[in-house]
């Protein structure tokens, strides 16, 4: 877990403000998700990020030359890609938090939209009861969130162990095709009536989650 600890450093330099720059109106969450955009196109152009992560150009400009500035990212006339540091860079968090998707609503989940977003099961000691998860997903404007723990094909609550889906099985089936977790893998879903804030609180809750020192 070392160098998660290095990495999630690395997103916070990113997101500090540099000698006299003005107060950024990104922070860490945008910028993994921007990682994440990065990883699944080959090169990405301004307009489409701005789209991606729900910022103005401004923004988006400064955002990628902070990713230049720390060897993560680089620009051609086609658009911003990873660069090899970039690409090792995205890998350790994709082996942390390896799947994630959107979740139709049911009895569980309150919200128009709902994030799903799968913690590898190495991190399981850092999600106490859930309620600092949830804390982190209404920080980002999120109306709840679950932390669950997925064990012998159930989704389970961690404190009690209770059976959360157990009426929902159609809710279950659709987290399992969704997420493909392992046994003792942590599901964290988030909800709002806003799609972006739903997938953002949840980026944030699961990348608070790492960081976590407990």
């Amino acid at each position: 877990m070392l160098n998660m600890q290095q990495e999630i450093k690395t997103l916070q330099n990113i997101v500090t403000r540099k000698g006299s720059s003005k107060v950024l109106t990104f922070s860490a969450p945008h910028v993994l998700k921007s990682i994440f955009c990065f990883a699944n196109q080959k090169y990405v152009s301004r307009a489409t990020f701005c789209k991606e992560i729900h910022l103005g150009e401004g923004a988006v400009k400064t955002l990628i030359s902070h990713l230049k500035e720390y060897g993560i990212a680089s620009s051609i006339k086609s658009g911003t890609f990873l660069t090899k540091k970039g690409i090792k860079f995205a890998t350790e968090f994709y082996n942390a938090l390896p799947s994630q998707g959107f979740l139709k609503k049911c009895n569980i989940t309150n919200g128009k939209y709902n994030y799903a977003i799968l913690l590898k099961k190495n991190y399981i000691s850092k999600i106490g009861n859930g309620m600092q998860q949830r804390d982190y997903a209404i920080l980002y404007g999120a109306s709840d969130s679950l932390t669950l723990i997925f064990k012998n094909n159930e989704f389970i609550f961690p404190v009690d162990g209770r059976i959360c889906f157990a009426d929902e099985h159609k809710t279950k089936n659709a987290l399992i095709d969704i997420l493909k977790p392992e046994n003792e893998d942590i599901v964290i879903i988030t909800s709002s009536d806003d799609k972006f804030v739903a997938e953002i609180s949840a980026i944030n809750t699961a990348l608070w989650t790492l960081r976590n020192e407990k």
